[in-house]
């Protein structure tokens, strides 16, 4: 069964399980990753546009969700990283620039840390360039999420935080249909049991390590209603600081900007793709 809207996805065998992906447009490469929790779904507004653009797009489940393997030992911003290390090698189309939501851009940071050759730029929406609470708060939220995300509530307790808190501020299109379809996804066992295995394994600070050895040119963006974040600017700032990352916080807009402002993310994210792939043109 697909756990996403669309059913013509391909796998990619990776060490311990498949990751699935979808690829669509000709032109130079642009991998969509989605964040903790979510599906290839989360890009259905910048997907058509950016093929349309004249960009092939690739849009990635991450391991344990959507239509990819559930049965991956490891979890995280580092082996995420190495997901897409292996797709963009396999798809031998060139350095790609990778947009990330969430962990996804977390992971794609690291990935242009560990292989700058196939990463033209990066490009965060809500993304995590450090561990935003203590080490021992962390420690504490582990805890909490294997009781939160346990069957049977599991999957309701998700859709329910993704609807109150994370999709706070302008509205989601299609909102209801998009929690039904996260609602269905984790209401599998196998998916659920993956997703608290990367609640419980998540830790940021494997980015913030790697943040010294980017490279290339990264956009941040962000939104003020984003609950993740205590401070949208400071962490703005930081990721300005620690790797010239050009960005904004949006106003009025929580954890997903892909969906909430997509029209704006576009605004910045197709300039940025024209200087990128340029760069990555000349250096070749």
């Amino acid at each position: 069964m697909s756990h996403s809207t669309d059913t013509d996805f391909q796998h990619l065998t990776v060490p311990e399980g498949r990751i699935a992906y979808t690829d669509a447009g000709a032109g130079r490469l642009v991998v969509l990753v989605p964040g903790m929790g979510d599906l290839r779904a989360t890009y259905a507004l910048l997907t058509p546009a950016l093929v349309d653009a004249g960009y092939r797009v690739v849009v990635t489940d991450l391991r344990g969700h959507g239509d990819s393997d559930t049965d991956f030992r490891a979890y995280g911003d580092a082996v995420t990283a190495s997901d897409l290390v292996a797709l963009v090698e396999h798809l031998a189309s060139g350095p790609a620039v990778l947009v990330g939501n969430s962990m996804g851009g977390s992971a794609a940071l690291i990935a242009a840390a560990d292989r700058p050759e196939l990463v033209a730029g990066v490009v965060t929406l809500s993304g995590f360039y450090r561990e935003p609470v203590s080490p021992a708060v962390s420690s504490l939220l582990r805890l909490v999420y294997r009781v939160l995300f346990a069957r049977p509530w599991g999957a309701a307790v998700w859709s329910w935080y993704v609807r109150s808190a994370l999709s706070k501020g302008r509205p989601t299109p299609d909102l209801d249909a998009r929690i039904a379809l996260l609602r269905e996804t984790f209401s599998d066992p196998a998916h659920l049991r993956a997703f608290r295995r990367l609640t419980t394994a998540l830790d940021h600070r494997e980015t913030e390590a790697r943040l010294p050895d980017v490279r290339t040119p990264v956009l941040a963006v962000f939104g003020d209603t984003d609950p993740d974040f205590s401070d949208p600017e400071s962490e703005l700032a930081f990721a300005r600081e620690s790797v010239g990352a050009e960005g904004v916080v949006l106003g009025g807009v929580g954890h997903y900007p892909q969906l909430q402002a997509a029209g704006d993310v576009l605004a910045l994210l197709l300039p940025f793709l024209a200087s990128a792939t340029h760069r990555s043109g000349a250096d070749a």
